[in-house]
């Protein structure tokens, strides 16, 4: 079974200096990291990258910086299973059928973007957001996410 911690939206150092404590916290025992984008500035990834091996791609808000470093869509293999990963755009409310088309065959599509946290499957696919963790803008609280990958996937959400 691989634990992964999933993040998105950090909005580093817009929405907060540095990361809340609690992302370290629940991240410590992960087997790796996901973020979804919107970072800001690429110090982030650094400190992901000292809890677990990471891998992001870059969200709408990311500076030139980022942009030039992370790639906009990604997929990921784990334990057998894919894994796309994207910041994901447009209407937060239709995002899901945004970011399915995004990519071919995949087991899970972890996005963020709206700030909003879900974790949802649909046709056997899992569509999971982890929200964000410094940012309330559209959530009523900080939250982040676990994925556990075994015989087969499942997301939970952690409110902070």
């Amino acid at each position: 079974m691989k634990k992964i911690g999933v993040i998105s939206d950090t909005h580093i150092p817009k929405a907060a200096r540095d990361l809340p404590e609690s992302v370290y916290r629940e991240f410590k025992n992960v087997d790796m990291i996901l973020h979804a984008g919107d970072l800001v500035e690429l110090s982030v990834l650094e400190k992901l990258r000292s809890i677990a091996p990471t891998f992001a791609v870059s969200g709408n808000m990311d500076s030139h910086e980022v942009k030039a470093v992370l790639p906009h869509k990604d997929v990921i293999e784990v334990e057998g299973f894919k894994i796309g990963l994207i910041h994901g755009y447009g209407s937060a409310s239709n995002l899901i059928n945004t970011v399915s088309g995004e990519f071919g065959k995949v087991d899970a599509i972890v996005f963020g973007h709206s700030h909003s946290a879900c974790s949802e499957k649909i046709k056997n696919k899992l569509y999971f957001n982890p929200g964000s963790p410094t940012d309330k803008i559209f959530s009523a609280c900080n939250t982040l996410g676990i994925l556990e990958v075994g015989a087969e996937i499942t997301g939970k959400i952690i409110r902070l």
